[in-house]
């Protein structure tokens, strides 16, 4: 078992050895001495623009500012607030005045799309190019930090089954536990190379840098635009890991890999929705000697299991087994511990449970409760609300979900969200989103609408006005039209009997 002891989250810079690279750039590779100084500046920069415990939203492609604003932000004794930057001014205006920002930094046409009344009074803007420019120019440094690994450091945005994003409160010590965890079960070296192409609003995403630097190694960001992009940027940079979710990996086993790229690939990670059994015997052909790790998480617990490589071609469908840090149980719906082959509840235990929901104390308390008496842990422990079942040997198996949420090409979305976002065009008097099973997203998201009685050809205009409304992994994918929805007898819209209908 790794060392438990967490520290505050700005140490991670030190990791490494002063010259070796750290972070790879497009125009230029900082060296982790150059990571260090640069994670000084940033956050004595920081340290002028707000005090302790306020929040500080960035809203920008991968890049310098991006990638140093985790450890940055931190040091400072602020709350960094990473806004996924596919998302519309919509859900950007709610999650800055949710979070109540001091400061948003982002690129500029970004910042541009934003309309009078979507940023708070109190919330200063800034282009990502002006702030190290001005963090240049002031020539404030702060040194490593003493913080409390317990305070606040960050807040995730993540979708929920009624409604609007909700923040997910992250410490020092979740997110430096997190690294550290990843790191040791996935075996990561100084020598590692990490492409990171997700986004780094993810916990995932973020933790692509996390774990590569406690080891030591070298991070790529990368925002592709084809996924041959991500092939040819394994064969220049010599990457060694290569995190994705399953959407992107079935784009990726399709392509025609430079030989270079498949030799360097030590390690393949996949979360954000299960492998189906083709597509592992498709990577296993593709990469053979590339170790495969199937992994299963929540943002509210970070991650909970992951499958040992020796055993994905035997159990290709398992969520493995409790990563270090983390306690996982399986109960049963009578309260007692689910027997082997017993569907029940995943109960995640331990140091990585978040704090809760910002600011959120009704929704904090449905999903964040007392652990289950027979927890070793004890304390605070997320109920997931997913339905999974442990075989003989100890493995788990996803079963279902509980709730209403769409989890569509890694991206766990709300229904809520979607139907607002289609009444609020006026063109349909009644909504419901579901998610139908699919081999390549895990979810494809069918909307079932009413038309409202004055809209003039709503059909035609309804995927017009969501494209401005929504980002593109909130998109429809099919959009039925009903002349009426039907109804349960407490007179609302019967979302079983609709799911039956279009096959949900």
């Amino acid at each position: 078992m790794p060392d438990p002891t967490p520290q505050p989250l700005d140490q991670l810079a030190e990791r490494g050895r002063a010259q070796a690279p750290a972070l790879v750039l497009r125009d230029r590779t900082l060296s982790f001495e150059e990571l260090r100084k640069r994670v000084a500046l940033l956050a004595g920069w920081l340290a002028t623009k707000a005090g302790k415990g306020v929040r500080v939203a960035s809203w920008a492609a991968k890049g310098e500012l991006t990638c140093l604003l985790p450890l940055a932000a931190a040091r400072a004794g602020l709350v960094h607030v990473p806004i996924n930057p596919l998302l519309k001014r919509a859900q950007v205006a709610h999650i800055l005045a949710d979070s109540g920002a001091a400061l948003l930094m982002g690129t500029k046409a970004r910042i541009a799309s934003l309309e009078e009344g979507d940023v708070p009074s109190q919330c200063e803007i800034l282009d990502e190019a002006e702030v190290l420019a001005q963090a240049e120019a002031e020539g404030a440094t702060l040194g490593l930090s003493d913080h409390d690994p317990e305070e606040l450091a960050a807040i995730l945005y993540t979708s929920g089954s009624t409604g609007k994003p909700k923040g997910v409160m992250l410490s020092h010590a979740n997110m430096w536990l997190g690294a550290v965890s990843v790191a040791n079960y996935l075996g990561l070296e100084e020598d590692d190379v990490t492409l990171a192409v997700l986004p780094l609003s993810f916990d995932y995403g973020q933790n692509q840098l996390l774990s590569t630097w406690y080891a030591g190694g070298s991070v790529v960001p990368l925002d592709f635009l084809f996924p041959r992009d991500v092939a040819k940027a394994c064969a220049s940079h010599g990457v060694t890991t290569l995190a994705a979710v399953p959407p992107l990996w079935v784009q990726l086993t399709g392509l025609d890999w430079p030989d270079e790229a498949v030799a360097s690939l030590r390690r393949m990670t996949n979360s954000g929705g299960a492998l189906t059994i083709d597509l592992v015997r498709d990577l296993r052909t593709k990469f053979p000697e590339t170790k495969l790790f199937p992994m299963y998480g929540l943002t509210e617990a970070f991650r909970s299991t992951f499958l040992d490589p020796a055993l994905v071609d035997t159990h290709p469908t398992s969520m493995g087994k409790a990563i270090p840090f983390a306690e996982i149980l399986v109960i049963a719906d009578d309260g007692s511990l689910a027997t082997a082959g017993q569907e029940g509840e995943l109960v995640h235990c331990g140091p990585l449970v978040a704090q809760g929901y910002w600011q959120d104390a009704e929704r904090t308390g449905e999903r964040f409760k007392p652990a289950p008496a027979m927890s070793e842990h004890g304390g605070t422990a997320v109920w997931s609300g997913d339905r999974v079942m442990r075989d003989e040997d100890g493995l788990l198996y996803f079963v279902g979900r509980r709730d209403a949420m769409i989890k569509s090409a890694g991206n766990r979305i709300s229904p809520q969200e979607i139907e607002s976002a289609a009444l609020g065009t006026g063109l349909v008097a009644e909504a419901v989103a579901l998610g139908v099973k699919d081999e390549q997203l895990g979810h494809a998201i069918h909307l079932v609408v009413r038309p409202s009685a004055s809209a003039i050809d709503a059909e035609a205009a309804l995927p017009k006005a969501l494209q401005k409304e929504l980002p593109n992994f909130m998109q429809p994918h099919v959009i039925h039209w009903r002349e009426s929805l039907p109804l349960n007898p407490n007179g609302k819209l019967d979302r079983t009997a609709i799911a039956a209908e279009i096959g949900a």
